[in-house]
């Protein structure tokens, strides 16, 4: 029997093409993995309530979302980590008189900082974001992850400077030039990677992970068995122990493939 008994998957560049597909060789490795009994997780930078469709499509009922800050086993909460407020009103005034733009989510809303630029639209529509609308400070203290987008390489250090957090290029084709998560130093997917397994009763070296962007370096650290996708940012490599095959060509299924778990 394999001591592997958890599975996190990201999605945008690790399950999802850049075609908004679904492989059929994921699918199938969910499928088997599932049928050994191995938990499965979808791990995201993606608000909850926007990823459903996906975890119905591949029959997962757990989720980490926005990077860390909420976490679903089988439909029951076990972790929610708001951000500093404090946090949230001085990306405001960082942005205020510059081009940047955010989309802050809650745990049911995405809030956008404006309606009338190009990089925003573009950004809820490749996502497929649904219940948006604009920004109130009313929400600041339920912020659980925020988007950036038009920052330039040099204003990176302007947000970083903010609090105990970094910014995270989002490796999606489109995006990778200006578009940034916000990762928290403490609250990230490797923190919600280990109260998931404190929850369940897990040590590290039972979990596996797939990512392809650098807001999961500290999950793929952090897991038995972390995977690199071949089409990842160069600089996660170091951070996992293992590189698979790229999205488009069954990364996913390939990887479970080496550890025995899929044929």
């Amino acid at each position: 029997m394999t001591n592997q008994q958890i599975l996190f998957l990201d999605i945008d560049g690790t399950i999802l093409t850049p075609d908004d597909r679904i492989e059929e060789s994921t699918k199938e490795a969910v499928r088997q993995v599932k049928k050994r009994g191995i938990e499965v997780f979808l791990a995201t930078g993606r608000p909850l309530h926007e990823i459903m469709e996906i975890g119905e499509e591949l029959n997962v009922e757990s989720f980490i979302g926005y990077n860390g800050a909420y976490a679903i086993h089988q439909g029951k909460d076990i972790l929610i980590e708001p951000m500093d407020a404090e946090i949230v009103d001085s990306f405001f005034q960082i942005m205020r008189g510059k081009e940047h733009e955010a989309v802050l989510y809650t745990n049911g809303k995405n809030l956008l900082s404006s309606e009338k630029t190009g990089a925003i639209k573009d950004f809820a529509k490749h996502f497929h974001l649904k219940s948006t609308e604009a920004y109130h400070e009313k929400y600041s203290d339920e912020i659980l992850g925020i988007s950036l987008m038009n920052i330039g390489k040099e204003e990176v250090a302007l947000y970083e400077e903010a609090g105990d957090l970094s910014l995270s290029p989002i490796n999606v084709e489109g995006f990778k030039e200006h578009a940034y998560d916000v990762i928290r130093d403490k609250v990230n997917k490797g923190f919600a990677v280990q109260k998931v397994l404190d929850v369940l009763g897990l040590e590290k070296e039972q979990a596996i992970a797939f990512g392809d962007g650098m807001n999961d370096k500290e999950m793929l650290s952090l897991v038995g068995d972390g995977f690199a996708m071949g089409n990842a940012q160069p600089e996660l490599f170091p951070y996992a122990k293992h590189k698979t095959t790229d999205v488009t060509n069954s990364g996913i299924f390939n990887g479970l493939k080496t550890l025995g778990l899929v044929e």
